[in-house]
């Protein structure tokens, strides 16, 4: 009878990463699980991190955002559109102000936007608008929210606005791209299994890892809710950045209960059980990475995997033994 036991995937690995962009991969996946995991996580990423955006500007001189001003190169739909591309990092979950107050010819940039404590301007070289003479000035005030997502400005109107107040359309989102592929890969004896690679850009409020571990935790809140896990999801471990990609090949020794039952023991990974590291890593090399995946394999399997011998092969049957199982014959 064919072994029904969905393995577990391998951990994350770091393919590349920097302040803005980050490549990650997760190996081993049961076949279809690529695009179930990657399409979750790709939807959740776009959708459900919060972010600090504008949500209404007041521009002294117009009432509305069709006025044009007076020594100002641009109109004010101009200058609305150019404010939108501001990013910022908000510590706090009350809406904040800014202002700018610029006279004199000159180009007036979001370095020139005066934030109060809590707030800050990620982009100070985003142009904003042009002074074109020594008597013209520009004062703005914006008001800046988190949120999520995008949010029209009629949404955002909750109620009678003052003159001279404009709404915009709010980009919460602190994504700019996400992106992922899948492609086959051997594990055992079958090559339908999936590898994962997720590519993420952000706009610098968070690294890229911050979304996908953000991501990951909504989806298990949102998964928990449904039914009562009782499975060891309270205890998710939180891998720290410097150690997440070393992570992935280093041994992590676990203490094997005699109680584990026999679906469990299958799922257990080599990588936490007492094996050399000679004999890990040719496992390892052949994508054997489960007990499920070693009771598949017969004694002459394994003397065919490089960097296997004999004594390999009474190691791993020492270690089977131990869970009350065998090669097969």
């Amino acid at each position: 009878m064919e072994d029904s036991t969905i393995l577990l995937p391998s951990q994350l690995k770091v393919v590349k990463e920097d302040n803005f962009n980050g490549s990650y991969e997760i190996e081993g996946l049961y076949p279809g699980y690529g695009h179930t995991l990657g399409n979750s996580l790709r939807r959740i990423i776009l959708s459900s991190l919060p972010g600090a955006a504008i949500t209404s500007v007041r521009i002294t001189g117009a009432d509305h955002e069709y006025a044009t001003l007076e020594n100002i190169k641009e109109d004010v739909i101009a200058i609305l559109l150019n404010l939108r591309q501001i990013r910022f990092r908000l510590d706090t979950d009350e809406a904040q102000v800014a202002k700018i107050s610029m006279s004199g010819a000159g180009v007036v940039t979001a370095q020139n936007v005066v934030v109060p404590g809590g707030l800050e301007v990620l982009n100070p070289e985003q142009y904003i608008a042009e002074i074109t003479d020594k008597k013209g000035s520009l004062d703005i005030e914006v008001t800046v929210e988190r949120g999520l997502g995008f949010v029209s400005k009629e949404k955002l109107s909750k109620e009678k606005l003052g003159i001279g107040t404009i709404m915009v359309d709010a980009v919460f989102t602190p994504i700019r791209k996400v992106s992922y592929e899948v492609e086959d890969m051997r594990v055992g004896d079958r090559t339908d299994h999936n590898r994962l690679r997720l590519n993420i850009q952000t706009d610098g409020t968070l690294t890229p890892r911050e979304a996908l571990e953000r991501a990951i935790k909504t989806m298990i809140r949102q998964l928990r809710s449904i039914i009562d896990l009782k499975e060891a999801l309270e205890n998710i471990p939180v891998i720290e950045p410097a150690a997440l990609a070393e992570r992935f090949k280093e041994v992590a020794e676990t203490e094997v209960e005699s109680s584990v039952d026999h679906a469990d023991v299958l799922k257990t990974r080599i990588d936490s059980v007492d094996l050399s590291t000679r004999t890990l890593n040719a496992l390892t090399e052949a994508s054997i990475r489960t007990i499920g995946g070693l009771v598949r394999k017969s004694e002459e399997d394994l003397l065919e995997l490089d960097g296997i011998g004999k004594k390999g092969v009474e190691e791993i049957k020492a270690v089977l033994n131990s869970f009350g199982l065998a090669l097969q014959e």
